[in-house]
């Protein structure tokens, strides 16, 4: 894999680093206090997070012919004081919600998470050197089947 970034300077933003990735796409980073422009790098790292559980958990409960119809994950993250100032703590919040009339079973949507985080997702196991992450599942709608 390969990437690279670029310090794009202006006059209204000398902050700004266009990140661009081997498969030919581009993220915007903007250091600046603001983040105006685009993520600051370390919240880019957080929304990685995000997605790298997101496609497991739904790659796993299509496989488990769960009724799926959203899943969005949060993450809330603490920093370290002092530089480098990489994660401590990561609380994720996986809010599902099932198609019209159907039900999940709760212990296929934990063991989905559960195996997201503990062997499938990258992201995951790199934050994990430094930061303890826990998680919640918020069922949007009925209470799932056991």
């Amino acid at each position: 894999m390969i990437a690279r970034s670029e310090w794009t300077s202006s006059e209204s933003n000398p902050d700004i680093f266009i990140g661009h990735s081997q498969s030919g796409h581009e993220i915007r980073f903007d250091a600046s206090s603001e983040h105006i422009e685009g993520p600051s790098p370390m919240e880019a790292v957080l929304a990685a997070l995000c997605g790298c559980t997101s496609v497991d958990v739904v790659s796993i409960l299509k496989k488990k012919r769960q009724p799926l119809a959203t899943l969005t994950v949060s993450a809330n993250a603490e920093q370290a004081a002092n530089p480098p100032r990489f994660f401590t703590r990561i609380s994720l919040t996986y809010a599902v919600s099932a198609t019209p009339g159907g039900r999940f079973s709760r212990k296929a949507v934990e063991d989905a998470v559960h195996l997201s985080k503990e062997k499938y997702c990258s992201v995951s196991a790199m934050l994990e050197k430094t930061a303890e992450i826990e998680f919640l599942i918020d069922f949007l709608d009925a209470d799932p089947l056991p």
